[in-house]
């Protein structure tokens, strides 16, 4: 396809979108549309391959966007081509939400990071973690267990009090698959303000502030609980209001609407039905919400713009560069070589070692069925990949895509 053809496709692919976020020709900010191409071509390649079975790319740079292309099939049964405004599941995806949530609340003296959670969750003091009962003289605590296997144990205390630095950063221990998550109890999860006490039984994987380890579905929800109770407001109603009405993010959601049913992704032969809710009461930090790859667009571009989207402000710059710091000196470095972590966010340290490819300085998260989005401040872009299906290479190959465009 010549070059012209591909300029006159982009324009035309891009309309209705540019009517909300400017865009722009590739070569007026710095990037190649014939090398942006190679995006398309890898998402292809992965599509025919069966790796995935459809996907939304996007990328800006600057105030503008540069790419943004629908590939391959939102339901394969109903033959539905992928659309743009299709919406999917987040998972994980969730957490950045979280973490700009609480640096708004930090922002605005309710809480601050080195704050014991017990302050204002009294039920959460004293915690204890639990180590291996042999040997005596030493207090290990292995870093994964099966609730199936656990090995013969001891509780002994905290040394200190988990932190709300802590639980943003996956250093509280808290709920992360080691040996106190395999003896814990399970409590149902009806809201935050039923649950969260409730962990006051929970036993300690380790010791605060010792070892990076995810806490995939718990531990950030402490911190909506402590926004709720220091705002006064639901948790899913304070970022309704404070993060997705400034940003425009109308399709971002805990409850989708009946309405917005259809526009969900169907994976084939993947019942995803329990991750789809309707009725929901239990607003996680962790994960829960479903989007579209419009609005986490935007969320992504307020982080590059410093925390300011259009007219909006939500984090001032020096908040979104603490968000977007390593915090945990090289306590994730010990598990991905050349990297750090922020508040909920992963940054590149060195992106050279770390494999990946992203410049130092770039940060973002994803979720387990494949959503991706990050930052990188360096190149003043921001990416969105959404998927439904998790697959490392294609995550690597659109990455590398769009670092081979950039031409200046």
């Amino acid at each position: 396809m010549c070059l012209s053809r591909v300029l006159l496709c982009f324009i035309f692919s891009t309309y209705s979108f540019a009517a909300e976020l400017p865009s722009a020709l590739p070569e007026k900010m710095g990037l190649s549309s014939e090398r942006l191409e190679q995006i398309n071509r890898v998402i292809s390649k992965n599509i025919v391959a069966g790796n995935i079975q459809g996907a939304i790319t996007a990328v800006a740079r600057g105030d503008h966007v540069v790419h943004f292309e629908t590939h391959g099939l939102m339901d394969v049964e109903k033959n539905i081509p992928m659309q743009r405004d299709a919406i999917f599941i987040m998972m994980s995806s969730t957490k950045p939400i979280l973490g700009v949530a609480a640096m708004i609340a930090i922002e605005e003296g309710w809480f601050r990071p080195q704050d014991p959670i017990s302050r204002y969750i009294p039920e959460l003091a004293n915690m204890s973690v639990a180590v291996l009962k042999e040997p005596r003289d030493k207090n290990i605590s292995p870093e994964s267990v099966r609730r199936t296997e656990i090995p013969e144990y001891r509780l002994v205390p905290s040394d200190r009090e988990v932190t709300i630095h802590d639980i943003l950063t996956h250093t509280s221990g808290i709920m992360s698959g080691g040996l106190g998550s395999a003896i814990s109890k399970r409590s149902p999860r009806e809201t935050l303000k039923q649950f969260i006490p409730s962990l006051g039984n929970a036993i300690l994987d380790f010791q605060p502030g010792t070892r990076w380890k995810y806490s995939p579905g718990t531990a950030l929800d402490v911190i909506a609980r402590i926004i709720e109770i220091t705002s006064g407001k639901s948790y899913d109603e304070f970022i309704k209001q404070r993060i997705f009405i400034p940003l425009d993010m109308v399709d971002t959601h805990y409850n989708l609407p009946t309405s917005k049913e259809t526009r969900r992704v169907v994976i084939s032969g993947r019942d995803m039905s329990r991750f789809r809710n309707s009725n929901n009461t239990y607003f996680s930090g962790s994960y829960g919400l479903s989007s579209t790859a419009r609005d986490y667009l935007r969320f992504e571009q307020m982080l590059a713009n410093g925390g300011k989207l259009g007219k909006n402000r939500i984090l001032s710059p020096r908040t979104v560069d603490i968000f977007a710091s390593n915090q945990v000196g090289d306590l994730y470095s010990d598990r991905r070589k050349g990297m750090g972590f922020g508040y909920t966010v992963a940054v590149t340290e060195d992106s050279i070692i770390s494999g990946g490819r992203r410049s130092k300085g770039a940060f973002g998260w994803g979720g387990a069925f494949g959503t991706r989005s990050w930052t990188d401040p360096a190149e003043d872009l921001s990416a969105v990949l959404m998927l439904q299906q998790p697959h490392g290479r294609t995550q690597y190959e659109f990455e590398n895509a769009i670092r081979q465009a950039i031409i200046e």
